[in-house]
C-alpha cells in the first residue's frame, strides 16, 4: 500500500471555553450521500474532553460544510465513570439510531486516571446523544483489570464485532506512572452486552510497546486493521518513539498477523503531522480509500488525511 498525504483538514483556532485545543481521534458517520461527519474529542482549559463534530464532502474532506458549535455529548454526572471526559471513539448506525462509543474518563489518586466505554445513543441523526446508561457498558474486570477503552465496532452478519484498547500492567517510568496495553477482542448480540473472552488481537512487538484504538473494515474476504502503536518509554519527547499507524490481516477478526511493512504513512518534514501520526479512521468514496488521522501531541495540531492506493 502507497499512502498520498493530503493535507489538513481541520484544527481548533483556540477558542477557549469547553473548545480549547485538541481534537481527539476522528470518528466517521456517513451520512449517506456525498457528506462525511467527523466526530472528535475537544479539551477545555481544564483538559477535560467533550465530544463535537464536523461535517465535510467525502471527495475533498478539506471541504468543511459545518462545524458544531458546542458539544454533542458532555461531561457525565458528577461521580460516574466519565465526569472528567467524554471522547468519542466509534459510531455505527444501529437501526434508525446511532450508537457512539466513546471513552469515559476518571481522574485517580495513584495513576492519570481511569477509563471505561460508554455509550450514547442518537435518534436524530447523529446530532444530539443521550446516554444509554449512566455507568460504563465495559469496565475493568478481574480479567481486565486496569484499563479498557478505544473501542471500534463493526456490525457483522447478526452479531456486533468490537476491537478495544485493554491494559495490561502500569510502569513507574521517570517517576510517573505509564500504562502497558494491547488491542483484544469482544461480541454481542445487541451492541450494548458484551461476550469479552480475554482474546489478545495485536500483541505488543516488545516489552516497550503498546497498541491501541483501530480502525477495521472485511474486504477482499478477510478483516483489516489500521491502528496505532508506540513505546512506553520518552513517548512524548523523542519523535521516533512516539505513535505510528500499524496494519495488520484476519480471516475471523480475532486471529491476527501484524503486517506494518506493507503500510507506511512517513513523518512530514514540518508542521502537524511531523512528529507523530496516530488514531486512523478510513473510509471508501468512489473507488477511492480515505485514511482520515490524528498529528502531534495526540492531536492537539489537528488531524488531515491520506490516500491510500493499494
Amino acid at each position: 500500500m502507497q499512502t498520498r498525504k493530503m493535507g489538513l483538514i481541520y484544527a481548533l483556532n483556540r477558542r477557549g471555553g469547553w473548545s480549547h485545543s485538541h481534537t481527539h481521534k476522528p470518528t466517521l458517520l456517513d451520512l449517506n450521500n456525498d457528506k462525511l461527519r467527523i466526530y472528535f474529542g475537544v479539551r477545555n482549559k481544564d483538559k477535560r474532553t467533550t465530544t463535537t463534530y464536523i461535517d465535510v464532502l467525502k471527495d475533498d474532506p478539506r471541504k468543511i460544510i459545518y462545524e458544531h458549535d458546542k458539544p454533542c455529548l458532555g461531561l457525565g454526572k458528577l461521580g460516574t465513570f466519565d465526569d472528567a471526559g467524554a471522547n468519542v471513539s466509534c459510531a455505527i448506525r444501529k437501526e434508525e439510531k446511532i450508537f457512539l462509543y466513546y471513552i469515559g474518563w476518571n481522574t485517580s489518586t495513584t495513576v492519570p486516571s481511569r477509563n471505561s466505554i460508554g455509550l450514547a445513543v442518537s435518534e436524530d441523526g447523529g446530532v444530539t446523544f443521550s446516554r444509554y446508561a449512566d455507568g460504563p457498558i465495559m469496565d475493568r474486570t478481574p480479567m481486565e483489570p486496569y484499563y479498557t477503552v478505544a473501542p471500534y465496532v463493526l456490525p457483522v452478519n447478526n452479531e456486533y464485532y468490537m476491537w478495544y484498547t485493554s491494559g495490561t500492567h502500569w510502569e513507574i517510568v521517570d517517576g510517573r506512572p505509564e500504562i502497558h496495553y494491547h488491542i483484544k477482542f469482544a461480541k454481542s448480540k445487541d451492541g450494548i452486552n458484551w461476550d469479552r473472552p480475554n482474546v489478545s488481537c495485536i500483541l505488543p512487538n516488545a516489552d516497550d510497546e503498546v497498541t491501541a484504538r483501530p480502525c477495521v473494515v472485511y474486504e477482499d474476504g478477510k478483516y483489516k486493521m489500521w491502528y496505532s502503536y508506540r513505546s512506553v518509554k520518552d513517548f512524548r519527547v523523542d519523535v521516533s518513539r512516539s505513535y505510528r499507524i500499524g496494519y495488520a490481516e484476519s480471516p475471523d477478526g480475532i486471529n491476527w498477523t501484524r503486517l506494518d511493512h506493507l503500510f507506511k504513512l512517513e513523518l512530514s518534514d514540518s508542521g502537524w503531522d511531523s512528529q507523530m501520526t496516530a488514531y486512523p479512521a478510513l473510509y471508501t468514496h468512489d473507488e477511492k480509500k480515505y485514511l482520515i488521522y490524528n498529528g502531534n501531541d495526540f492531536g492537539k495540531d489537528g488531524f488531515g488525511y491520506a490516500l491510500i492506493e493499494e
